[in-house]
């Protein structure tokens, strides 16, 4: 409105004052200030237009940013996934509620051991049960129960020759007892290192915590370049390192002394003792380190 109210009207009295005192040449200044109204206007459009493709541009990106970032969370979410199979397919069962395939007797071919109610039992007199294989760094997992007044243990590094005639004579052992009652009903004297979970006649456990007779404990070795952890019911009660000066000295303090081939050995079989109690085995499991 303005612009027809004011600006046309002057523009064309301007345009007759023109032809009245300079003629008709002055004619062209009408259409020169037209041309540049329309220009301006068609500069504002385009901006209007850049600045709607910028901000479509940008709600774009952010979108696809926002959907790449979850993508990559979802890849990087299935490492985690896939190290904790591989970590699982690691572990090897040496027994599994029923077979004993895994086993047989020290200096035997035969496992005169049972199962019973989906446990690795004796009853006393059977012997020593090693594992066929041998391991040299391992961690390995297993529940045991022990009858009351019972006395058994697992021995690991165990060598099997015509030089030795039992388990406990090459190989250290992670003591199970019933630690309540054994001394009364045997009538002897225990040291703290013949209690359950200790390395036994060398290394007391602490701060163990063993479950009363009739309840399955959980129990964990592990050895790794001759250093060696006994684990009881999720605590480590034993800790130290084979093949050393100080270990060499501890072990001629005790009667192994005269046992030259005790905790030399860097891979052997595992033994389940047999020690003339009944004791229950199961959910035995290892993987190598």
């Amino acid at each position: 409105m303005f612009f027809h109210n004011r600006i046309l009207p002057g523009i064309y009295q301007r345009e007759k004052l023109h032809r009245t005192e300079k003629g008709i040449v002055e004619k062209a200044f009408f259409p020169l200030i037209a041309t540049s109204i329309i220009h301006y206007y068609n500069l504002i459009c385009m901006l209007r237009i850049f600045f709607l493709l910028l901000l479509s541009s940008t709600l774009i990106f952010g979108c696809t940013s926002s959907s790449n970032d979850e993508s990559t969370t979802e890849e990087e979410t299935v490492p985690t996934e896939t190290m904790a199979s591989t970590e699982e397919s690691e572990w090897m069962m040496l027994f599994d509620g029923s077979s004993m395939e895994a086993w047989r007797n020290y200096q035997s071919d035969s496992a005169a051991w049972q199962v019973e109610d989906g446990a690795l039992k004796t009853t006393g007199g059977s012997g020593d049960l090693i594992t066929r294989e041998t391991f040299g760094n391992f961690e390995l997992e297993f529940d045991w129960r022990i009858s009351e007044g019972g006395n058994s243990g697992v021995i690991y590094l165990v060598q099997e020759s015509d030089e030795y005639n039992s388990t406990y004579e090459t190989g250290p052992e992670y003591q199970l007892l019933d630690d309540e009652s054994y001394g009364t009903i045997h009538n002897a004297q225990l040291e703290k290192s013949q209690l359950s979970g200790a390395n036994y006649a060398l290394d007391e456990p602490q701060n163990a915590q063993v479950k009363p007779i009739g309840e399955y404990n959980q129990g964990k070795i592990i050895v790794n370049e001759g250093h060696v952890e006994h684990w009881l019911n999720g605590q480590k009660v034993v800790e130290y390192d084979l093949w050393t000066d100080e270990w060499n000295a501890r072990v001629a303090e005790t009667k192994f002394k005269d046992m030259p081939g005790y905790g030399q050995f860097k891979e052997g079989h595992i033994a389940l003792q047999d020690h003339s109690d009944p004791v229950w085995f199961k959910n035995i499991r290892i993987r190598p380190l």
